[in-house]
């Protein structure tokens, strides 16, 4: 596990040093990441996102209008927002190894948007890693891998910039920064680029449908949002 933990530090830093955007453009190595300070018990620095501050915007307009302001519009395909009881941290049984909430939420979105295989119908996303762990349970509670598998698909590639399904291009809040009110609005500006074809040098082929992922408190009692983005009406 900590390989696949490392090997999701080493990605998103990889991406965000191709974001001119991004708070910390620069690549860390394996050892870097492993060997970096401690924050919490097997969790380094370089497993947790740095905070910072942002701003974003967007121009939202019904979907029958969008070709009035661009010829090549983005769709919202489908969003879910879950808000929990609270009662995750004091339920018996709870293993953290899933956000309830986001599953929730990509079950709406996923079924606004026509998704019934998200590992093979989604082109890429945007999540919130603001843990190297988080991520790896995010794969999960998202669709893109089984239970229990996700730490293999990471080592295997599948999520990196030139996989089946890259995740984080534009370097997740890991090497992109958390600036915690823009983060989920800077998700969708990326997926917004990425559909567009302007991504640069992070441009994932043929990307059709991508989706964004937020999420907000404690594990168990989180608030989670998550939308389908498509560049097809």
């Amino acid at each position: 596990m900590r390989s696949a933990l490392t090997h999701v530090a080493v990605k998103n830093h990889a991406n965000g040093a191709l974001n001119e955007r991004a708070q910390f453009r620069r690549p860390v190595t394996a050892e870097a990441v492993e060997k970096s300070p401690r924050i919490a018990g097997r969790l380094g620095v370089l497993d947790c996102s740095g905070v910072s501050d942002g701003a974003a915007a967007a121009v939202i307009v019904r979907a029958e209008d969008a070709y009035e302001y661009t010829d090549r519009p983005v769709f919202l395909r489908g969003m879910g927002f879950i808000a929990g009881s609270g009662a995750g941290l004091a339920s018996g049984g709870y293993d953290f190894t899933t956000f309830p909430e986001v599953v929730a939420a990509a079950r709406e979105a996923y079924a606004q948007a026509g998704v019934t295989d998200p590992a093979t119908q989604i082109s890429l996303a945007e999540v919130h890693d603001c843990f190297t762990p988080t991520e790896v349970v995010l794969m999960e509670d998202l669709g893109f891998s089984e239970r229990g598998k996700a730490w293999r698909d990471i080592l295997d590639g599948r999520y990196d910039l030139d996989g089946d399904l890259p995740v984080n291009t534009d370097g997740g809040l890991k090497s992109f920064g958390h600036p915690v009110g823009a983060t989920g609005l800077r998700m969708m500006f990326e997926c917004f680029a990425q559909l567009r074809g302007e991504a640069g040098e992070r441009q994932v082929p043929d990307a059709r449908l991508a989706v964004a992922q937020n999420l907000g408190g404690q594990p168990g009692s989180s608030v989670a949002f998550v939308a389908v983005l498509g560049s097809e009406l």
